[in-house]
C-alpha cells in the first residue's frame, strides 16, 4: 500500500514539473531562427523543444528502417537475423508440440499417430536423436520390425544414440533366435555402458548358453567392479560360473585344473550344492577324505540335499550299514529336525533292518509332509515289520499320487528341472534355480485318489454265517425287493443279461 501511494505521489510530482517546465518555456522570450535558402523559419522556445523531440524520433525511426532493410537482405542471403530467429522460435514451438503429442500417443498405444507426430517434429526440429526413438518404438508396437530396424541403424551414426540403436537391434536378434549376432551386439553395448544392468544380464546369459564360462566370469567381474551388481550376488554367480568351468575342464581331461576350479567354486559359495559335491569328489581324488566330509557337512548346514548324502556315502562305499549309520550321524547332527535329515536316518535304519528305530526317526512326517519319498519309506517300514500286503500296497498307492517334494525350481518362471543347471531351460535366466517345493505344477498321476482301490488290491470277501436252525432263533423280517432298475442281472448260459432283457420270473 505504501508503494502504491509512493507511485501516485511520484506521478503527480512529474506532471507538476512538466507543467511548470512547459509554462516556463512559453514565458521565455527569444527562440531559434532557421534560414534555408530564401526561406526563413523562426521557432519559439517551446516550439524548439517539440521540434527537437520530433527530430530524435525521426532519426530513431530511420535507423530502425535501415536495420530492417539490412535484416531482410541478410535473411534472403540465409544469414541469421532477428527475422530468422523469430521463425526459428516458431518452428521450435511447433516441433516440440508435435514431439510431446507423439510421446503421449506412444504412451497411449496409438502407434500410427505417434509416427506421424514424430515425422512432423523432425520436420520442424531436425533432432533425429529425439524423433527416431519415438518412430522406432512406434514401429515395433505396430509390428513393423523392418522399419524399426532401419531407424535403429540410423541411431548408430550418432554417438549419443549409438547404445540405444545397438540395444534395439539386439532385442530383435534375440527374438529371431540369432544368438551369435546377439552376443556380438551385447558385447558392444556392454562396452559402451557397463553399468547397464539389463545389457549385462543378457550378455551373461548368452555367454552361459554358449558355454563361454571364461568370458562370463570377465563380464561378471566388470558388473561387480562398476557397481552394477552387489558383491554378494556377484560372488554367488562367480561360484556358479567357476563350477561350470570346472565341468568343462573336466570334460577336456584336465582333472587337476578341474579340481582347482571345483574347490574355488565351493569356497566362493559354500551353499551351492553342486559345487560342494564336485569339490568333495575332487578332495577324494586327492585322497583327502576328511576335507571331502568337511565340505559336505558345511553345505548340509546351509541346505540338506539328497545329492550331499550320496556324495557323503561315496566317501566310504564299502562300509557296513551299522558303520554307515554311525558315520552319517556326524552329518545329520547339524540339522536333525529337517525332513531331509529324518528321511536319511530312516533310510539308514531300514538298511540296518532296525525298522522300529526307522519309524521313530521318521515320526509323523508321512502325515504332516506326505511326499513320494516319505510314503515309500513307510511302506518299507511296514514290510520290514511284517505287515500285510494290503497295508504295504496302501502306502505305495498313496506314494504314487503324492507330491514329489522339493525339486530344482526356477524362481523366475517356476519351471521344474530334474537336475541343477546354471541356466533355466524354460526362460533362459541365469542362476535362478533353487531347491524348493514348487508352488504349482505338481506332477500327479491321472485319476488321482480314484485309482487307490485298484492299486491297493481287491477287497476281502465278506464272511457268510450259516443261519441258526434252532426254533428259538430270531427270524429276519421279510425285506422288500429293490427297485427293478437295481435288480442284480441274471445270467443265461453264463451270459449276463441287461435289465431290459432279463428273463422274467415264472408266475
Amino acid at each position: 500500500m505504501l508503494w502504491s501511494l509512493f507511485k501516485i505521489v511520484l506521478f503527480v510530482v512529474l506532471i507538476a514539473a512538466l507543467t511548470l517546465g512547459a509554462g516556463y518555456l512559453m514565458e521565455t522570450e527569444g527562440g531559434v531562427r532557421i534560414a534555408i535558402g530564401g526561406t526563413e523559419l523562426t521557432l519559439g522556445t517551446f516550439q524548439t523543444v517539440i521540434a527537437l523531440i520530433v527530430l530524435v524520433l525521426a532519426v530513431w525511426l530511420l535507423i530502425k528502417l535501415v536495420n530492417l532493410l539490412v535484416a531482410v537482405v541478410r535473411f534472403l542471403n540465409g544469414d541469421e537475423t532477428a527475422i530468422s530467429r523469430y521463425f526459428d522460435r516458431n518452428r521450435e514451438r511447433k516441433g516440440y508440440e508435435a514431439l510431446a503429442d507423439g510421446m503421449m500417443a506412444l504412451a497411449s498405444g496409438e502407434e500410427k499417430v505417434a509416427m506421424s507426430k514424430a515425422a512432423r517434429a523432425e520436420k520442424f526440429l531436425h533432432r533425429p536423436e529425439l524423433t527416431n526413438l519415438i518412430t522406432a518404438q512406434a514401429a515395433e508396437m505396430s509390428g513393423d520390425r523392418k522399419k524399426a530396424e532401419q531407424v535403429y541403424k540410423r541411431l548408430l551414426a550418432d554417438e549419443r544414440t549409438r547404445f540405444v540403436g545397438i540395444r534395439g537391434i539386439l532385442k530383435q536378434k534375440l527374438e529371431d533366435g540369432d544368438t551369435e549376432t546377439a552376443m556380438k551386439l551385447a558385447e558392444k553395448a556392454f562396452a559402451l555402458k557397463p553399468r547397464h544392468a539389463e545389457t549385462g544380464d543378457i550378455l551373461l546369459a548368452l555367454q552361459a548358453t554358449q558355454n563361454d564360462w571364461t568370458g562370463a566370469r570377465k563380464t561378471l567381474g566388470t558388473k561387480v567392479r562398476t557397481g552394477a551388481l552387489p558383491k554378494d550376488v556377484g560372488k554367488r554367480r562367480d561360484a556358479v560360473l567357476a563350477l561350470q568351468e570346472a565341468k568343462e575342464v573336466f570334460a577336456e581331461g584336465n582333472s587337476i585344473r578341474a579340481r582347482e576350479s571345483a574347490i574355488e567354486a565351493n569356497k566362493l559359495s559354500p551353499d551351492l550344492i553342486p559345487a560342494a559335491v564336485m569339490a568333495s569328489k575332487s578332495y577324494l581324488e586327492k585322497g583327502n577324505a576328511r576335507y571331502a566330509a568337511r565340505v559336505l557337512s558345511k553345505t548340509w548346514q546351509a541346505q540338506p540335499h539328497p545329492d550331499l548324502a550320496a556324495a557323503f556315502a561315496a566317501i566310504r562305499p564299502d562300509e557296513t550299514p551299522a558303520e554307515r549309520l554311525k558315520r552319517f550321524k556326524t552329518l545329520t547332527k547339524h540339522r536333525p529336525g529337517h525332513p531331509e535329515s529324518r528321511m536319511l536316518l530312516a533310510e539308514l535304519h531300514i538298511a540296518a533292518e532296525d525298522y522300529d528305530k526307522a519309524r521313530d526317526v521318521l515320526g509323523d512326517l508321512a502325515e504332516t509332509n506326505p511326499t513320494q519319498r516319505t510314503l515309500t519309506l513307510m511302506a518299507a517300514i511296514e514290510r520290514g515289520q511284517g505287515a500285510d500286503d494290503d497295508v504295504v500296497r496302501g502306502w505305495l498307492a498313496k506314494a504314487v499320487v503324492a507330491p514329489r517334494g522339493p525339486q530344482w525350481v526356477c524362481e523366475k518362471c517356476n519351471h521344474i528341472h530334474s537336475d541343477w543347471a546354471p541356466v533355466c531351460l524354460g526362460c533362459g535366466a541365469f542362476d535362478t534355480l533353487s531347491w524348493t517345493v514348487p508352488s504349482e505344477g505338481e506332477i500327479k498321476m491321472p485319476g488321482g485318489a480314484e485309482m487307490l482301490p485298484l492299486l491297493v488290491g481287491k477287497p476281502r470277501e465278506p464272511v457268510v454265517t450259516e443261519p441258526d436252525p434252532s426254533p428259538d432263533a430270531p427270524q429276519d423280517e421279510p425285506v422288500e425287493p429293490p427297485h427293478a432298475d437295481y435288480v442284480e442281472p441274471e445270467t443265461v448260459d453264463g451270459e449276463v443279461l441287461a435289465p431290459e432283457v432279463e428273463a422274467k420270473p415264472e408266475k
